[in-house]
């Protein structure tokens, strides 16, 4: 029988979005392996940036406001994966004029200076940005997209007398050269704007930014493909989902910032 407290956890309904449980691809591959693999090729990233100079240092002011960002996102990041407990997380800057960021598996952040020089993004928009990104590693995206792909090369037999995990440790590892250009799936951006969207509320930070990040980022991929034709979905698509999901967080943010220190 459940003790009082218990009980009563299981009676209140968990609080933000609802975007259920991690897929069961992700259990087809080492989330050590991935991990590890995106240490390496992060670690490289950061080697092949500072050889041109284009590797912000820890005084560079972009690279202090990201910092403090994740300082307040990561703390909330926690519960949605246990894993994240024990990740090394980093964030930097990359001087590039590419309109882009990402959170690799196990919590490596990188921004490209692009995308807070072009979108000119209000802190707000940050953090509805390193959200999405780090929803995307915690939500185990990449290792789902690797299961899928093992599964799909495998096959379901071969699957199964494996998985104590020689070829399917092979193929994780022929992925893994990929991370860093892996593309989501529509499902997986949606999810990740959602899942970012509360991250960035329980952090103190507007989640209604994520309307006026993804106008600019509209009017920054004019002549960008339609929905069908593309993995990410259509900007007014994701405006209309953020709204429809702003009355689930709001109460977050606004309970957040009555806590923060003044």
């Amino acid at each position: 029988m459940l003790a009082p407290a218990a009980a009563w956890s299981q009676a209140v309904p968990r609080e933000g979005v609802d975007v259920g449980r991690n897929s069961v691809f992700t259990n087809f591959v080492s989330a050590d392996t991935i991990e590890q693999s995106a240490a390496q090729q992060y670690a490289q990233m950061l080697r092949q940036a500072a050889s041109k100079n284009a590797l912000g240092g820890k005084d560079h002011p972009q690279v202090q406001r990201l910092r403090a960002i994740a300082r307040k996102i990561i703390p909330q990041a926690l519960s949605w994966n246990p894993r994240a407990r024990n990740w090394q997380w980093e964030v930097n800057l990359i001087g590039s004029k590419q309109i882009n960021a990402f959170c690799m598996p196990g919590g490596k952040i990188a921004f490209y200076s692009g995308i807070l020089d072009q979108l000119k993004l209000t802190d707000d928009e940050v953090a509805i940005v390193m959200g999405h990104e780090v929803a995307h590693a915690l939500r185990e995206h990449a290792r789902e997209r690797m299961g899928k792909n093992a599964a799909t090369g495998i096959g379901a037999n071969i699957l199964s007398s494996v998985l104590g995990l020689g070829q399917l440790g092979q193929t994780v590892t022929n992925y893994g050269a990929q991370l860093l250009t892996l593309q989501f799936s529509r499902s997986d951006e949606s999810e990740a704007d959602l899942v970012g969207m509360e991250l960035a509320a329980r952090a103190g930070f507007d989640p209604r930014a994520g309307v006026s990040l993804w106008q600019k980022m509209a009017t920054a991929n004019t002549g960008a493909p339609p929905q069908w034709l593309s993995t990410h979905p259509a900007g007014n698509t994701r405006i209309a989902d953020i709204q429809a999901n702003l009355p689930k967080v709001m109460p977050l943010y606004q309970r957040a910032v009555v806590a923060l220190p003044r």
